[in-house]
């Protein structure tokens, strides 16, 4: 094209556009290189580097700040939404990375103190991932993200692809003792809120859970510590707070109140976890039997609390007037044939000590068995770590 250098219209022109094309440059995030696997640690430099150059290259009230504030919530398995020790020392990891660049962040504990006070929030999930091409073993896809707290937009978002060796996975005390899959809607905001670009906004329901979050923070932990008293005295006090009748929040008052020998509040607090698990269309329960049978597990550690379940489950539904898909799963290990067959018995098994106790429920549920197809967790291991994978899932359909 031929500009006439005699138009002021012309070079105002041609300037505008070079540097209009110069901030554009400027302004967009660096990329991460994809590695492909690397050894965990490498893996969290990877993307904790990628994650503090966003940063530091972000939108300009952002990275005209010297010292970044970030407040980081805790680090979470996608899957489950579990705290894991794998997810502990990722998001320690992470931390330590950080720290290492000079006086550019500041990381601070979640606590809603800090919320009022910090710029950004750092949210980290990892994901069992099909690893390289040849590889038998799962990788582990680690995700991070920023996210401007008062703008509620994502800033810098970056993943790396980790090899998951000798790395545990065993849940803590409160997810590895929990009857129900806690993984709600809140979580799954979470979750993609570490999954969303740059420039987009974060979960808005995340967001706006963000200060009952800390306090179910400060209860899990001091639950995760023994400290039972305290943590039911958290977790009341969360569930007083607006919107704070979530799964994770009255999950834990059962939790605690079982441990205490309180099992009246236990009770009631667990029917309202099979309440809230039924308004949210579905109800994943750990119910653990022995190996190859639908006998419940034998030691009343264990399964001393089932009956106590099924009479709620129960009366929960009966009360709500829902119908029901009883399916059963089992672990990753095993034919796929007896897994199919073993997790339709565990169903019919579960139904007919549901009718038992209540006989409406008859004509109201169905059963089917998935055997190992909708794992979790998918590990194999057949403890702690995969207990998910043996669960009963209670489905709300439509009655017909």
């Amino acid at each position: 094209m031929t500009v006439s250098w005699t138009s002021p219209r012309a070079v105002l022109a041609v300037l505008g556009a070079l540097v209009a094309s110069l901030l554009v440059a400027c302004a967009a995030p660096p990329k991460a290189v994809d590695l492909g696997e690397l050894p965990f640690d490498q893996a969290v430099a990877q993307a904790s580097d990628a994650i503090a150059a966003q940063a530091q290259s972000g939108p300009a009230i952002l990275a005209k700040l010297q010292k970044k504030s970030i407040v980081l919530d805790p680090m979470l398995d996608a899957a489950t939404g579990q705290q894991t020790a794998a997810t502990t020392l990722l998001e320690t990891r992470v931390g330590e990375r950080l720290a290492t660049k000079g006086d550019a962040f500041e990381i601070l504990p979640f606590t809603s103190a800090n919320l009022a006070r910090a710029q950004l929030l750092l949210t980290g999930t990892m994901t069992r991932v099909d690893g390289d091409a040849g590889a038998r073993k799962k990788a582990l896809r680690i995700q991070l993200a920023l996210t401007d707290l008062k703008a509620g937009t994502v800033v810098a978002q970056a993943s790396a692809l980790a090899r998951d060796e000798g790395l545990d996975h065993t849940p803590l005390a409160y997810y590895r003792d929990s009857p129900v899959l806690v993984k709600d809607r809140v979580i799954e905001g979470y979750v993609r809120t570490t999954a969303t670009p740059p420039g987009q906004r974060a979960d808005p329901l995340y967001l706006e859970r963000i200060a009952q979050a800390t306090v179910i923070h400060e209860a899990t932990t001091l639950y995760n510590q023994e400290r039972y008293v305290e943590a039911l005295g958290k977790y009341r006090s969360a569930l007083a707070m607006p919107a704070g009748e979530q799964i994770r929040v009255v999950n834990g008052i059962y939790l605690a109140a079982a441990k205490l020998g309180r099992t009246a509040e236990a009770e009631q607090a667990f029917a309202r976890v099979v309440a809230l698990g039924i308004a949210y269309n579905e109800l994943g329960v750990k119910f653990l039997f022995n190996p190859g049978s639908t006998e419940f597990w034998s030691d009343p550690k264990v399964s001393g609390a089932y009956p106590m379940w099924l009479r709620q489950i129960a009366r929960e539904s009966t009360n709500a007037k829902v119908c029901m898909n009883i399916v059963g799963h089992t672990s990753h290990t095993g034919s796929e044939p007896t897994n199919d067959a073993l997790s339709l018995q565990r169903a019919n098994f579960i139904r007919q000590r549901l009718v038992g106790e209540a006989s409406t429920l008859a004509a109201k549920t169905k059963t089917s068995g998935m055997g190992l197809r909708q794992n979790i967790v998918g590990s194999g291991t057949d403890n702690a770590v995969d207990a998910l994978d043996r669960r009963v899932e209670f489905k709300i359909v439509p009655c017909t």
